[in-house]
């Protein structure tokens, strides 16, 4: 009886071993495991708080909903123009910490103090009255949070008596990048760390680099002054023939500002911010994707509001929450996998250089302020799209083997003799029609290329495979590859081993690269995994037949 009765037990366990083995990972799981290589993270904002974490059943459904969506570390805010109450955001912590969900701080410089000229939301920063209010909110956070992250509103646009008084002879570019380093130092960090001495806090950057100094953003100084730098990886959906808003987003533009920001902040800079406004499921993955392939250690879905409605409002931008996050849980462990893919590799390409605090347009008259067009503004985004590989670099690195630069590199005054030394090594230089008007003798160089643009970056993504294929094949020769694509095909190449395609068109496309050195390529991931594509590779040809529409796919050799 008894060996029955062990054969029985055995059998039974043998089954639970299998079905145990069969069951693949939750989100929860995945997200616990991969935490040190990419983590997951939500904010809470002030409201939210109010709403949604105040009484136990709206904290426990908060909890359960981010361990469905991978989420670990949470930011709960104290401040969005709302100062919630502490007690509340007491007892939040403390219930996410014992669920297993690390808890950090947030804050948002929006409707306090004295308003901008140029928009209530955000304040004017001569003012007392708005420095008295920024110490008496980072005094409160400091003291119940040891990390802080500060959202991207800490700008200004403010023209009032006092501060047109204040800027005396500089120029309002260069008296809002002082005085937002100054406030930095003296009216938040300084206050948080009398507060709390542990205290380390996150300069959170917006997206729209091409106007961080005109509103205060001073990159350098503000990356030296914090603990942290994190970047805002929001792209939109983004009709780029009929746009109406301006935002001049592409996808690109999320990778290359991701890249950008951490080779200025090293390793202060943390993980990528978007949200879900302006989107829908197809690019708000996108986003991610970009997050991911610019490396970042943690992605931030803004937020939990936003992301449990089936659809939001700011502005005119309108956004699908709920099918956003379902469909992020979806992809989340590609996302994963893709993220071991592209740990800590070196990017190699074409040396994209955008200096800090560089106008895209071609006045460096630092005690005018510029009224023309910017005729390169934001032109990394589109080039990107061209299928063209960037290094995203805030200086010349005069050992790279192959170079764009815009009309944004004059901020270096010493481009031209660098520009030569590049053209002088036989090297492909690639330059906007806008900085051509500033270099003598364009036509006698046979590596010095131009690109088109017309005063209006979006013009390139009219560029027919044919011109694309043009421009390619001369400034990829250094990298031994060809690219065969249509626009709106980005191309990525990490490390030695590691080629990444990504199709953003609502369209399938073929594409092919040809290589001069010898591989053996191996098809390691497609996102969203529900898609299939049409491939055939030998040792110097990776042919696509067919990449479905607003598709990535990894390649290994």
């Amino acid at each position: 009886m008894e060996k029955i009765l062990f054969k029985i037990s055995g059998f039974l366990f043998s089954i639970i071993l299998l079905t145990t083995a069969c069951t693949p990972p939750t989100n929860w799981e995945l997200a616990n495991e991969n935490k040190d290589r990419l983590r997951v993270s939500t904010i809470f904002t002030a409201h939210d708080v109010r709403d949604k974490l105040s009484y136990k059943e709206g904290l426990d459904s908060a909890i359960m909903w981010c361990k469905s969506a991978g989420i670990t570390r949470v930011f709960i805010e104290t401040f969005r123009g709302y100062t919630a109450e502490r007690e509340t955001l007491l007892h939040a912590k403390e219930q996410f910490e014992q669920a297993g969900i690390e808890t950090s701080g947030c804050v948002t410089t929006v409707h306090f103090g004295k308003p901008s000229t140029g928009g209530s939301i955000v304040s004017c920063y001569t003012s007392e009255k708005t420095r008295n209010e920024l110490i008496r909110i980072f005094e409160y956070t400091a003291s119940i949070f040891d990390l802080i992250m500060i959202d991207d509103f800490l700008f200004t646009h403010c023209e009032c008596e006092e501060c047109i008084e204040a800027r005396g002879n500089k120029s309002m570019s260069q008296y809002r990048c002082d005085l937002m380093n100054m406030i930095s130092k003296e009216y938040i960090l300084k206050p948080a760390r009398a507060v709390n001495p542990n205290v380390k806090i996150i300069n959170k950057y917006p997206l729209w680099y091409d106007d961080f100094h005109r509103r205060g953003y001073e990159v350098i100084g503000e990356t030296e002054s914090y603990d942290f730098i994190w970047v805002g990886t929001e792209t939109r959906d983004n009709d780029f023939i009929n746009n109406t808003e301006g935002l001049n987003d592409p996808q690109y533009g999320a990778y290359f500002i991701m890249r950008w920001l951490t080779d200025i902040g090293g390793d202060k800079t943390g993980g990528g911010w978007f949200d879900a406004l302006g989107t829908t499921p197809k690019t708000y993955l996108e986003q991610a994707r970009q997050t991911v392939l610019a490396d970042a250690k943690e992605m931030m879905l803004f937020s939990y509001g936003g992301l449990n409605k089936e659809t939001n409002e700011y502005g005119n931008r309108k956004g699908t929450g709920i099918a956003d996050i379902e469909a992020l849980k979806v992809e989340l462990p590609g996302l994963f996998e893709l993220a071991k893919l592209v740990d800590n590799k070196p990017i190699k390409g074409i040396l994209a250089v955008k200096p800090a605090n560089s106008n895209p347009h071609s006045n460096y008259d630092t005690t005018k302020t510029y009224s023309g067009k910017d005729a390169d503004a934001y032109i990394y985004n589109f080039v990107g799209m061209l299928g063209l590989p960037l290094v995203p670099k805030e200086k010349i690195d005069m050992d790279a083997e192959a170079a764009f630069f815009p009309v944004q590199i004059l901020k270096d005054r010493d481009f031209h003799d660098k520009l030569n030394q590049f053209l002088a090594k036989n090297k492909p230089v690639l330059i906007t029609d806008g900085l051509a008007n500033h270099i003598e003798n364009v036509d006698q160089y046979d590596n010095l290329h131009v690109l088109k643009v017309n005063e209006s970056p979006r013009n390139i993504l009219q560029f027919s495979r044919e011109e694309l294929n043009s421009i390619r094949n001369k400034m990829l020769v250094p990298f031994g590859v060809k690219f065969d694509a249509p626009s709106m095909v980005a191309l990525y190449l990490m490390g030695d081993d590691l080629i990444v395609i990504e199709n953003f068109k609502d369209e399938s496309v073929s594409v092919t690269l040809e290589t001069e050195f010898s591989m053996t390529a191996d098809l390691k991931l497609v996102l969203p995994t529900s898609e299939e594509v049409n491939k055939e590779f030998t040792k110097h040809r990776l042919a696509f037949t067919e990449i479905p529409a607003r598709t990535l796919v990894a390649i290994q050799y």
